[in-house]
């Protein structure tokens, strides 16, 4: 049977002479820590330096590669996250252009409809005005004409009354018969005067 050897009972074997020593050895004066001639402070010398040998050991051959491999994963992590944040601005602008593009694109052609649809109401507009005053003076020249056809024959109308009551009147008063065509010629005369 293999037998457990218990570290703290090496350490003790170890140092038990220099305490012996030491307990012997109480007269010195100062302060023991300092007694270079003493093997107490020898010993915790050379221990000091074995046991800060070991942790140097231990901290380059063990914890210090792990934690710089901690760094060096945390420091990729980091780079390949500012990739890709660099990476998703850029689609961001990309996109954002796009839709500026688009948007200029889309007002301009909203634009472009917009004065197609004014110049084509325009158009309409100016048709349909000159329609309606074809129309209009279609109507005041049948109008004019219906009013001057009336006026001739109102004026007609009226030359004939004034002239019948003209030759009536001249019977009345005179008791003779009046000349039929200087009636006609005097009353026509009148009423050129009264339309001037």
């Amino acid at each position: 049977m293999k037998r457990i050897v218990d570290p703290f009972l090496v350490a003790f074997w170890a140092i038990s002479p220099s305490v012996a020593w030491a307990q012997a050895n109480t007269e010195h004066e100062g302060m023991p820590q300092l007694n270079f001639a003493s093997p107490l402070t020898t010993s915790q010398v050379v221990w000091m330096a074995v046991i800060f040998l070991a942790l140097y050991l231990l901290l380059a051959r063990w914890a210090l590669p792990q934690v710089a491999a901690v760094l060096d994963d945390r420091a990729a992590r980091i780079n390949a996250d500012l990739d890709a944040a660099r990476a998703a601005k850029s689609e961001v602008d990309a996109a954002t252009a796009e839709v500026r593009r688009a948007t200029r694109q889309a007002q301009a052609d909203a634009q472009a409809h917009i004065n197609a649809a004014v110049s084509e109401a325009k158009a309409a507009s100016a048709a349909q005005a000159v329609e309606a005053n074809a129309r209009l003076d279609a109507r005041l020249a049948t109008a004019e004409a219906q009013i001057s056809a009336a006026r001739a024959a109102a004026m007609g109308a009226l030359r004939q009354v004034a002239s019948e009551t003209t030759e009536v009147l001249i019977d009345r008063l005179t008791g003779a018969v009046a000349d039929r065509e200087r009636v006609n010629d005097v009353v026509s005369s009148v009423i050129a005067t009264r339309r001037a």
